[in-house]
């Protein structure tokens, strides 16, 4: 989110960014992941689950991809809202318009005369300005100890996720639309197929581990987490766990921002390159366009003034 607000803001005053992505999906933690099951066709939002919208600058951005979400009418104290057909609906189409390169992951960065040169498995990159939005603790590796802007990272803390997709037949228990707990193991229980726009043939659950679940089994393979887990949300929803249809795990590495900077965004000292994400501003999707869209406004207003 925080990249592509950039972006967007970006094109839309006159230059063209280039954004890469490793990922195979746009969205980044905005994720949807799509399964073939018995069957049916579905898709599990396993990473960021909903959004909510108090910016009223956030609301007008969304304007143009009002199409991509929807609101997730599930009696919380707020709206909230959702992409459709997934989770990163939202992302695809606010990507439209975007030179998006994906399955591009920078490995190494370093400097060439007056620019930024990029190295990634397809060769190298070179850029007068670097925007880089990924979480903190993999912008501080790629910039190395020795970069001034390094140290201001320490602060920030993010938490990792282990999330689980499963599916049960159509007829199997729908408890509730979502449960969150801070005392369970999975702190998250979300019934995927209550979000508007999903696939209903299948009943179809994303559950998510606390941070302290999560760290002590981080190292667990995929299969493994899905052992682990599959019976924690089968007696959470009072199913049977022979039941599933499906059971795999995702592991997020660098999930939840639980110690954010407290800026928008960080910059060199000539304004070169420039550091943003949620992990700035809190752990919500409008927080991490914030700090894109301020990210974006201070590289124009360098631009302009130079």
């Amino acid at each position: 989110m925080a990249g592509l607000a950039c972006a967007r803001q970006l094109a839309a005053a006159g230059p063209r960014p280039l954004v890469l992505d490793k990922g195979r999906g746009v969205g980044g933690r905005m994720a949807t992941r799509r399964v073939e099951i018995a069957g049916h066709a579905c898709g599990f939002d396993h990473g960021a689950q909903y959004f909510t919208i108090r910016d009223p600058e956030f609301r007008a951005a969304l304007s143009p991809v009002a199409d991509a979400i929807a609101p997730w009418d599930e009696g919380g104290s707020e709206p909230r809202f959702v992409g459709r057909p997934g989770m990163s609906g939202l992302q695809k189409a606010m990507a439209e318009g975007i030179d998006l390169r994906q399955g591009i992951e920078v490995l190494a960065l370093g400097r060439e005369g007056s620019a930024w040169r990029l190295e990634t498995g397809g060769g190298p990159i070179l850029a007068r300005h670097l925007v880089m939005t990924m979480p903190a603790p993999q912008a501080a590796r790629l910039l190395g100890r020795d970069h001034p802007l390094t140290a201001r990272l320490d602060s920030v803390r993010i938490a990792p996720c282990l999330a689980l997709m499963a599916a049960f037949p159509a007829e199997a228990p729908r408890p509730f639309p979502h449960r969150s707990s801070e005392t369970e193991p999975l702190s998250w229980i979300a019934q995927d197929s209550s979000k508007p726009g999903r696939h209903a043939g299948l009943t179809c659950w994303v559950a998510q581990a606390g941070p302290d679940w999560s760290a002590a089994n981080l190292e667990e393979s995929p299969d493994s987490l899905a052992r682990l887990m599959l019976p924690l949300l089968a007696k959470a929803i009072g199913a049977d766990p022979e039941r599933a249809l499906h059971a795999s795990a995702h592991r997020w590495r660098y999930a939840r921002v639980t110690a954010p900077l407290g800026e928008p965004y960080l910059g060199d000292d000539d304004s070169t390159l420039w550091l943003g994400g949620d992990w700035c501003l809190g752990a919500r999707v409008e927080a991490a366009w914030q700090s894109g869209t301020a990210l974006a406004q201070a590289l124009m207003r360098h631009l302009h003034a130079g």
